[in-house]
């Protein structure tokens, strides 16, 4: 698995603790009525990795659904920290991105 490559200087994974209160702060966000994201007009760059435990890449693909013309990438056998894992190749889309 990509996440294992590093084997020194590898970051710490998340506390128990730090893990509850996301989750916490994620269900209370969670209970509120559904934003109306159909009206965005701006162009909208959502990135994931597909092995996400802090935003499940469901929840990146049902936001750029619901985002007009969203551009949606999901990095392979990624985390939470997909942009930096796949830095090499998300640096050239975000700036083709920006610049469109």
């Amino acid at each position: 698995m990509r996440l294992k490559e590093r084997k020194l200087d590898r970051d710490k994974g998340s506390t128990p603790r730090a893990f509850l209160r996301q989750l916490s702060a994620i269900k209370a966000w969670g209970r509120q009525a559904p934003q109306d994201l159909g009206r965005i007009r701006i162009p909208v760059l959502v990135v994931n990795g597909d092995s996400d435990i802090m935003v499940p890449t469901s929840h990146s693909r049902d936001l750029a659904r619901r985002i007009p013309n969203a551009d949606l990438v999901i990095y392979e056998d990624a985390g939470h920290g997909g942009i930096f894992q796949y830095h090499a190749e998300i640096v050239p889309k975000a700036l083709a991105f920006l610049a469109a």
